[in-house]
């Protein structure tokens, strides 16, 4: 299926790895012209420079903190109009909210969710006048099943979940759509982490642990990036133009619920 993508312009955040890299790489191989951000030059720049390699794509690696003002005016002049924006940040550590300060959830709030609605204000009126646009938030399925240790997490994301409900409502009728994708469990960077934290806690070989995770997916397996980044692009297409507000949870049937 031709996406309808070709020669549009995108932003994706923490692109250098993992769910930012998978979009990044789905929409290049739409023929969709990027601005990749993270915050580690050399990481980013092999990553660019890996997508030009498989796509041909034009690619433009901005490393900066996205979640400054300047960090994102950085990144907004060298992308020019936008057409795409997909909105990624590495989620707040775990822990118990009794040890969280008002600063850790201010740092939470600002890289999950504020910086976000900020890109989407500044870019929103653009892609309205041209009459197209797709915001993809890259949330979490603690959005769905919140997780007790991820409190932080859950509150930043949900409140992004939350504002973006309502706007996606007004932007429609110009062909402009905000959804969320909500993964699960998927064989990253961030859950290999995890995997190890637990691992070491109970004491059980990590190799052991993280097969015995996959195993109680009934899929029995974790996502990959590929798979993520093809649901993004397609969220992104011309296609998609009649969802909005949604949020797809990508987990295997993690979650049990009907709806």
């Amino acid at each position: 299926m031709d996406l309808g993508l070709k020669g549009k312009k995108a932003i994706v955040c923490a692109a250098s790895k993992g769910l930012g890299k998978g979009c990044a790489m789905a929409l290049a191989s739409e023929g969709v012209d990027l601005v990749i951000n993270a915050r580690t030059k050399e990481t980013l720049d092999a990553t660019a420079e890996e997508i030009r390699a498989a796509t041909g794509a034009k690619v433009t690696a901005i490393a900066c903190d996205i979640t400054t003002p300047e960090g994102r005016a950085e990144v907004l002049d060298a992308a020019g109009p936008v057409d795409i924006l997909i909105n990624n940040a590495g989620g707040p550590p775990p822990g118990n909210f009794r040890d969280w300060t008002v600063e850790d959830w201010q740092k939470a709030l600002n890289a999950n969710m504020l910086t976000a609605i900020e890109l989407i204000r500044l870019t929103v009126d653009g892609m309205i006048e041209r009459k197209f646009g797709r915001v993809v938030n890259i949330t979490s399925g603690a959005v769905k099943a919140p997780i007790p240790i991820l409190g932080l997490s859950n509150g930043a994301r949900t409140g992004l979940t939350g504002f973006c409900a309502g706007i996606a409502r007004e932007t429609v009728r110009h062909n402009v759509t905000i959804n969320g994708l909500l993964p699960g469990p998927f064989d990253t960077d961030r859950l290999r982490g995890n995997m190890k934290l637990q691992a070491d806690r109970a004491g059980v070989p990590y190799e052991a642990f993280a097969k015995q995770q996959a195993e109680k997916n009934p899929a029995g397996r974790f996502g990959t990036a590929d798979e993520f980044g093809a649901a993004c692009a397609f969220l992104c297409s011309v296609h998609a133009g009649f969802i909005t507000g949604q949020n797809l949870l990508m987990d295997g049937g993690a979650f049990p619920g009907t709806l």
